[in-house]
C-alpha cells in the first residue's frame, strides 16, 4: 500500500496492529508524502527521516513480541514547534530560541509516544505563536494547501496545513485564542480546543507563561475526521504529574439530551452571509440526525471577555514581550503587540481576574440551560494571507472577526471546529462549544454535522 498517508489515524492503527501493514511502511509513506508536498506549503520545518524510521521499527518490534503499542500504534503525527520534543529546538518561531534544545518531551508529546505514535516532524508557527497567520523569520512562510492566497490560520498553521495536505494523520496544536480551531477552519479540517485542565502541558526547555488561571493555553488535536480528533484527545489527555492544572475527569460524562442551541450573531459579531449559511446548514444536519435545535438571539457577554483575554495574553509582561519582539524584528509579532497596546497596557491582573470570575459565572449559568452551543468560528471566511499587516483598518477587522476564538478560552470551555464545505476555494465551518469537560458532547454533535459532508481531504496543494 503506497498511499497509507491518506488513511484516517483509526484505520491505519488497526491495519498496523493486525500486521496487515507495518509501522515502517506507514512511516515510509508519510515521509514520501512530506517530501512530495511540503516544499509547496512549508508546513513542517524540521524532521529527521532516520529517527522517524527508527521509531517505526520500534513499534514493529513491539508488535512482533506480542505487545500492544497503544491506540495510535505506528500512526505518524506532527508536533508544533512551540512545545518541547527531546533533541529538537523549541523555537516558537523565533531566531532568539533557535538553540533552545529540549532535553525532555513535553507531557503531550510524551503521551503521543506512550500511545505508539510516530513523531513525524515539527510544524511551523508565527513568532511567539501570536497570530492567525503563519510566518516568521527563522522558518519562513507556511501556505494554505487549498489556496496559497488564504491564511492557513495560526498559530498552529503548520499543523493545519500539514494535516490537510496529508502530512501526518493528526496534528498537535496549542490554543490561547483560536490557535487550534482557526487553522482547522482555514484549512478545511477539524480541530478541538479542550477544557482547561484536560490535557497536561509543561515545557522544560523554555520559561512558560501561566496556563491555569490566567491565559488558558491548552494543547489540542487537528485531524481530518472527528473520530480521529476523539482518539487524539484520549491519547493527549493522559495524566502527567508535571502539570499542576491537569484534572482527572472522565472523557465521557453523564448522558445529556441531544439538544443544541444555535446563536448566529453572538454579542454583535455580525458574521458574513456565508458563515450564517454554514451555521443554518449545520443545524439542519443535526436535526436530520435526531438532535433538537433551538435558536437564541444572543449569549452572555463575549466582547468584554475577548478584550480581557487579550489583556491576559498580551498585557501580562507587555513591555518585556515588546522588547523581545523588537529584538527579533518579526513584523507580524510587532504588528500584534503594537496594534493591541491601547487594549492591554497598562495591565491590572487583579481587576482582570475578578472580572473574569464574574463573566465566567454568567456563562456557566447560561451553559446549564444551553449545554451545547452552535456558533460561528469567525465572523468572516478565512482571511487573505497576512491581512492583519495590510493596514490599521484590516488589523481591526481581523480582531473583531475572531471574537469567539478569543472569548471562549477566557471561560475555560471546550470548542470544536467542524469543517462543513467550501465557498469557492475557501473552506467554511462551524464551532460547537460545550460545558466544561464535555468534549464528548461536542464530538457527538460534530460527527452528526460531519456526516452531512466535509471538504475533501487530504488534498494536493494548490500552487496558484
Amino acid at each position: 500500500m503506497t498511499d497509507l498517508w491518506r488513511l484516517p489515524a483509526a484505520d491505519l492503527a488497526a491495519l498496523i496492529k493486525s500486521k496487515q501493514v507495518s509501522a515502517r511502511e506507514a512511516a515510509t509513506s508519510a515521509l514520501a508524502r512530506l517530501d512530495a508536498v511540503n516544499p509547496a506549503i512549508n508546513a513542517v520545518i524540521d524532521h529527521r527521516p532516520t529517527d522517524v524510521l527508527q521509531q517505526a521499527d520500534a513499534i514493529d518490534a513491539r508488535l512482533a513480541r506480542g505487545e500492544d503499542p497503544g491506540p495510535l500504534a505506528g500512526v505518524p503525527v506532527t508536533i508544533k514547534v512551540n512545545v518541547d520534543q527531546a533533541g529538537y529546538a523549541t523555537t516558537n518561531g523565533l531566531n532568539l530560541q533557535k538553540d533552545a534544545i529540549a532535553s525532555a518531551h513535553n507531557p503531550v508529546v510524551n503521551n503521543f509516544v506512550k500511545a505508539g505514535a510516530v513523531l513525524l516532524g515539527r510544524t511551523n508557527t508565527p513568532a511567539v505563536s501570536y497570530r492567525w497567520f503563519t510566518s516568521n523569520l527563522i522558518h519562513g512562510h507556511t501556505k494554505n494547501p487549498r489556496d496559497p492566497g488564504v491564511t492557513p490560520g495560526g498559530s498552529s498553521g503548520g499543523a493545519g496545513s500539514a494535516t490537510a495536505a496529508g502530512i501526518g494523520h493528526i496534528g498537535h496544536g496549542t490554543d490561547i485564542a483560536g490557535s487550534v480551531r482557526y487553522p482547522a477552519y482555514a484549512c478545511g479540517i477539524h480541530g478541538l480546543r479542550p477544557t482547561v485542565g484536560r490535557i497536561p502541558a509543561f515545557n522544560t526547555c523554555l520559561p512558560e507563561r501561566p496556563i491555569g488561571p490566567q491565559i488558558s493555553a491548552v494543547s489540542g488535536p487537528l485531524a481530518r475526521t472527528v473520530n480521529d480528533v476523539r482518539i487524539a484527545l484520549s491519547v493527549m489527555s493522559a495524566r502527567d504529574v508535571r502539570d499542576v492544572w491537569w484534572m482527572p475527569v472522565p472523557l465521557e460524562g453523564p448522558p445529556l439530551p441531544k439538544r443544541v442551541t444555535l446563536c448566529v450573531n453572538p454579542d454583535g459579531l455580525n458574521p458574513v452571509p456565508e458563515v450564517v449559511a454554514a451555521l443554518r446548514d449545520a443545524a439542519k444536519r443535526l436535526e436530520a440526525a435526531g438532535w433538537t435545535v433551538e435558536e437564541v438571539q444572543d449569549t452572555p457577554p463575549m466582547q468584554e471577555a475577548a478584550l480581557l483575554q487579550t489583556r491576559l495574553w498580551l498585557g501580562d509582561g507587555y513591555e518585556a514581550q515588546l522588547a523581545a519582539a523588537e529584538k527579533e524584528g518579526d513584523p507580524g509579532a510587532l504588528a500584534c503587540l503594537r496594534g493591541n497596546r491601547d487594549k492591554v497596557h497598562p495591565f491590572d491582573l487583579s481587576a482582570t481576574l475578578a472580572r473574569r470570575a464574574a463573566l465566567t459565572r454568567q456563562w456557566l449559568l447560561f451553559m446549564e440551560q444551553h449545554p451545547l452551543l452552535l456558533m460561528p468560528v469567525s465572523g468572516m471566511l478565512p482571511f487573505a494571507d497576512q491581512l492583519d499587516r495590510k493596514d490599521e483598518e484590516s488589523f481591526k477587522q481581523v480582531w473583531h472577526a475572531q471574537l469567539t476564538q478569543i472569548a471562549i478560552p477566557f471561560f475555560g470551555l471546550p470548542g470544536l471546529v467542524v469543517s462543513t464545505g467550501m465557498v469557492g476555494r475557501v473552506p467554511v465551518g462551524v464551532q460547537l462549544v460545550g460545558q466544561r469537560f464535555r468534549e464528548d458532547m461536542c464530538l457527538a454533535a460534530g460527527e452528526a454535522i460531519e456526516a452531512g459532508g466535509t471538504p475533501p481531504s487530504p488534498i494536493d496543494p494548490v500552487l496558484g
